[in-house]
């Protein structure tokens, strides 16, 4: 099973529950697609994306349910990245779970991925 991730705001998620989707957020609606990472790399969009921010979610969801639509691109440094060109339906996460912010900012991803 591999496993990918997005980064939201506790908002974001709430809005998602309410409907039964993640539209995605205000990034994803402009590029038209979902931006996920993988687990190695999710601390560096932590850091480059979302540094400071507190009230954060990471979801996780199984890569290979997400079907046809789910398109691997190159991004940051040519690295593939996890693109999702449709909303994703809350039941298909495994899970959401908080995102803590250390003291310098950083997020800690300690047992999440």
């Amino acid at each position: 099973m591999t496993l990918i991730y997005k980064i939201a705001s506790q908002d974001e998620w709430a809005a998602a529950l309410a409907s039964g989707q993640f539209d995605g957020a205000p990034i994803d609606l402009a590029d038209g697609y979902i931006h996920f990472s993988t687990a190695e790399q999710a601390q560096e969009t932590a850091a480059k994306h979302f540094a400071g921010r507190d009230g954060l979610l990471l979801i996780a969801l199984e890569e290979a349910l997400l079907g046809e639509a789910l398109k691997w691109e190159p991004s940051r440094g040519g690295q593939l990245f996890p693109h999702l060109y449709r909303p994703f339906l809350t039941d298909e996460v495994l899970w959401a779970r908080p995102l803590p912010l250390r003291a310098d900012g950083s997020h800690d991803f300690e047992g999440l991925t």
